[in-house]
């Protein structure tokens, strides 16, 4: 919470309305206001279908009326949900500091009615002004049948959420000069996926890092972590200079890659050290999925479960792993790409670098229920809820499925959940055989305890990268990876998910000191469009 400044709650108020779902939930002042009955011989019947041209114009235009004069209780009346309404209306002066409001409504385009507003924000003798846009509609009240301003709290502001609060005084933490490792600055200006993340650390590390706090008015966000969103700076605090693992180079060329593809993600570590050095997220919400994301790896996977398979003496790289057309397995049907000729005679490493789902699956009833998740756990050191990478991260999800989904883990569907983070590491733990967990900030500035796994025998290592080698050389990978030199490995994959038209694209990597794994949503198979991104971050080197 901003200090100085008292946040209005408003995320849960719930409990006045009426009717849960729809626009039936009507505060009880205008729906006692008097003027509901009709005649003597019983009430007017009330309206239905959408709000009039006219009844839009007069409804906005009272709302933003007593909203600009300062009248939440007023203006909070002609919403469908006054009690959320109010207490952010009512946060816009008392604790934002907003004065001065003045609101002009644009030419309405059906129920929508687009407005601007300057407002002047002023905070212990500081003032500045402040202006935006945004917008309302007006929907028709299912019990009262009057014409109402559709509540969300982006009517006061376009990039508050539910929950969110406007407020002005000494900020939450103070601002931070982030720096790469080799102390190049680093600033959304220029690496733009890296607002939230830069927002993170200021919130955990501003205090330690030695700056002192400014005045701003800002979005207090209430999801968790979110930080804080500034506004307007009334006074600039001074800024402590806060180092990271980060590389500007790769970081740039991480930038470049994610901004060709929507909805993606990436990250770069450093094997031998486990630091990162290139987090990237093209999203239109902002989330960090390169962190947090959650979703199926799809075949990418199948480096922890060629690890498993070795590591429990059911097959070797130059064992068997015959490739069938289909795979059966309790009652479940897995297939290859299309196009992908059987092998019957096929190794471990033949079946890998192919990609071939079907000699996974035909190795599910040799391995216990929890084979998997022992072996990413144990050696990978996923899905503990114990990374502390300095910011938040997700820790992987490999858990003990059985029926059909012990065979679909195996090939990166059923129950698994990984981000790329989890997978860049997973690709440094197979290149190198030591676990280091991935950290953004060294556990050094703030003393934290990172996470620790016993990693992956020599043997199993040595295999894991011939079969990445083989892959990036002539397997699935080969197009990609064409032209890199050094030390290489990678692995490509893809993974269905429900209510997408296209599969979600995975490919990870590594070159000489050097881990790097992306995802793109709806992005097709492996070499599609996650592998270009891997590439490319792979080219810079670190």
């Amino acid at each position: 919470m901003r200090k100085g400044a008292k946040a209005a709650i408003i995320g849960s108020v719930f409990a006045v309305m009426v009717g849960g779902a729809g626009y039936g939930a009507f505060n009880v002042v205008s729906a006692l206001d008097g003027n509901e009955s009709g005649s003597a011989g019983g009430p007017a019947p009330v309206k239905s279908g959408p709000p009039s041209g006219a009844e839009v114009k007069e409804t906005s235009a009272k709302f933003l009326a007593a909203w600009a004069k300062g009248d939440a209780a007023e203006a909070a009346t002609y919403t469908n949900y006054a009690s959320q309404a109010e207490g952010l209306l009512a946060g816009y002066r008392a604790d934002a500091h907003l004065t001065g409001v003045r609101i002009t409504p644009g030419t309405p385009s059906g129920a929508s009615v687009p407005f601007s507003v300057k407002a002047t924000v002023s905070f212990e003798g500081k003032s500045k002004p402040f202006a935006y846009d945004s917008e309302l509609t007006v929907v028709r009240g299912e019990t009262t049948g009057k014409a109402l301003v559709d509540w969300k709290p982006s009517v006061v502001h376009p990039e508050l959420k539910e929950g969110d609060t406007l407020v002005t005084g000494e900020s939450a933490s103070p601002p931070i000069e982030a720096v790469d490792r080799n102390n190049v600055v680093l600033t959304t200006e220029k690496y733009p996926s890296l607002g939230p993340i830069l927002d993170a650390l200021r919130e955990k590390y501003g205090d330690q890092a030695g700056g002192t706090a400014g005045i701003e008015l800002a979005i207090h966000h209430a999801t968790e972590g979110a930080g804080d969103t500034t506004l307007v700076t009334l006074a600039k605090g001074e800024p402590g200079k806060l180092r990271t693992t980060l590389s500007a180079s790769a970081q740039a060329a991480a930038e470049k890659a994610v901004a060709r593809y929507a909805e993606s993600s990436v990250v770069a570590v450093k094997p031998s050290t486990g630091e990162v050095l290139a987090v990237a997220n093209h999203r239109a919400d902002g989330f960090n999925a390169a962190f947090l994301g959650k979703l199926a790896p799809g075949s990418t996977m199948k480096i922890i479960s060629a690890a498993t398979l070795i590591d429990n003496g059911i097959t070797t790289s130059n064992g068997p792993a015959p490739c069938p057309d289909t795979a059966t397995w309790q009652s479940q049907t897995f297939h290859n790409l299309t196009g992908m000729a059987p092998q019957e005679k096929a190794t471990l490493s033949d079946s890998f670098s192919r990609s071939c789902n079907t000699a996974f699956v035909k190795y599910a009833d040799e391995v216990k229920v929890d084979s998997l998740t022992n072996e990413a756990e144990q050696r990978f050191g996923l899905g503990r809820n114990n990374w502390k990478t300095g910011i938040e991260s997700f820790d992987g999800s490999v858990p003990a499925s059985g029926g059909p989904d012990t065979a679909a883990n195996l090939i990166g569907q059923g129950q698994v959940q990984l981000s790329p983070l989890n997978m860049a590491s997973v690709t440094a733990t197979a290149m190198t055989g030591v676990f280091r967990q991935p950290v953004l900030v060294s556990p050094g500035l703030d003393h934290r305890e990172i996470a620790t796994a016993k990693g992956l025998p020599p043997g199993t290592v040595a295999q894991l990268r011939t079969m990445m080698n083989r892959t990036a050389v002539s397997g699935t990978a080969a197009q990609v990876m064409a032209g890199l030199t050094g030390r290489i490995g990678a692995k490509t994959g893809s993974a269905e998910v429900d209510a997408q038209s296209r599969s979600n694209s995975w490919f990870t990597g590594y070159r000489n000191d050097i881990a790097a794994a992306a995802m793109t949503q709806q992005g097709g198979h492996g070499v599609d469009a996650a592998g270009p991104i891997v590439a490319a971050v792979l080219r810079t080197g670190g």
